[in-house]
């Protein structure tokens, strides 16, 4: 396994759009990551949401990339898969995995094309069951691989060198990854019938 030095720039990125149900996963992964765990300044945790080809800059200066997104994998819905490195589609000719309008896949090749994609990549991705619940919250199946998700990253980040700590107090209001009541526990009050 591949392993990290401190000035080695580590990019952990959530992508998706939290309006349509599961297809939010990668976003409240992220932000959960980013809750319970303080990491060192050379990492950059960042909620992508469905910004596209917006995220090259950050991929460019990224020397190893972790990203938590929901995937078609054809398994079954909840599933966790890891695909690292080149397992990882970087061409748009290549199988889409993403499911967002601007695949990921772009987003790497993109990078991969001006020569500056990280050079280790892990993509953590779930099996969605609903992307046609607009505003609904994630499925349980889903909803409950978040934490699964979380620690995954944190192993991959062991093998590269780097600890997470677990934050020893809560996060602030004001240095959360989401606000504006769209945070993953004042959207889900909202999107559940009482």
């Amino acid at each position: 396994m591949p392993t990290s030095s401190q000035a080695d720039r580590i990019l952990v990125l959530g992508i998706g759009n939290i309006l349509w149900a599961d297809e939010g996963f990668g976003v409240r992964a992220v932000e959960e990551f980013h809750r319970r765990y303080a990491v060192p300044e050379n990492i950059t945790i960042l909620d992508g949401g469905t910004q596209g080809l917006y995220l090259v800059n950050y991929l460019e200066d990224a020397d190893r990339l972790i990203v938590f997104d929901a995937i078609d994998y054809g398994l079954e819905p909840g599933q966790l898969k890891v695909v690292r490195d080149e397992e990882v589609p970087r061409f748009t000719g290549a199988k889409k995995m993403s499911l967002h309008q601007t695949g990921f896949q772009e987003v790497i090749s993109a990078a991969d094309l001006l020569g500056r994609c990280p050079k280790h990549l892990a993509l953590i991705g779930c099996q969605p069951l609903d992307l046609q619940d607009w505003g609904g919250p994630l499925t349980a199946p889903v909803r409950d691989q978040i934490n699964p998700a979380v620690a995954l990253a944190v192993d991959i980040l062991a093998e590269w060198g780097v600890e997470a700590a677990p934050r020893t107090a809560s996060l602030p209001e004001s240095e959360r990854l989401l606000a504006n009541d769209i945070d993953h526990i004042h959207y889900e009050m909202r999107a559940r019938p009482a």
